[in-house]
């Protein structure tokens, strides 16, 4: 279905393209091990916005995607790994390694705490329901639970003044999937 003329893209739509492409950019940045402004290239480039004559999303392509929201996304996950994984290593329960995670799964912890990390962007729960959603996007069983764990308990490290100090301490992620995902 191609969108109709005139009409704008809806900018929510836009930025979770934007999240998902960053995903997709940090995965093959971590399989090929090209450097992050390689990747943002080879996105702009070869895979975001509609080719003419096409729907959208043929042969990988994100076609709403917002360049610069992507790219600050990629650039901050990059730029900040070391922190970042310090955080996930921290956030993930004693049993399961960063290592030992989905290569995929990897790629949308490293860009949601990276986008938590930018305190100018969104409310830290829109960040986590977005990046849930990409989760669910590409996977059904208990990693999109473990991913709301852990980006909950970074974005209260990473935000606490969002959180209410009154309310219950996040749960720790479990690998069984007992996480609730955020309201939005």
């Amino acid at each position: 279905m191609s969108k109709p003329a005139g009409k704008a893209k809806p900018a929510s739509r836009a930025r979770t393209a934007s999240r998902l492409a960053a995903v997709q950019a940090l995965f093959q940045s971590e399989q090929a091990g090209d450097n992050a402004e390689t990747v943002i290239d080879q996105f702009v480039r070869h895979r975001l916005g509609e080719l003419p004559g096409t729907g959208g999303f043929e042969d990988g392509r994100v076609p709403d995607a917002l360049v610069p929201l992507f790219a600050r996304i990629v650039r901050a996950a990059v730029t900040q790994q070391e922190t970042i994984e310090r955080m996930l290593v921290e956030a993930l329960p004693a049993d399961w390694p960063l290592a030992r995670l989905d290569p995929v799964l990897r790629a949308v912890l490293r860009a949601g705490a990276a986008e938590l990390g930018m305190s100018d962007g969104p409310p830290a729960k829109v960040v986590i329901n977005e990046y849930l959603d990409v989760a669910h996007g590409f996977f059904s069983g208990d990693e999109p639970r473990m991913a709301n764990g852990v980006l909950n308990r970074i974005a209260r490290l990473l935000r606490a003044g969002e959180f209410p100090q009154d309310a219950c301490p996040p749960a720790e992620p479990s690998a069984d999937g007992d996480d609730l995902k955020q309201p939005a």
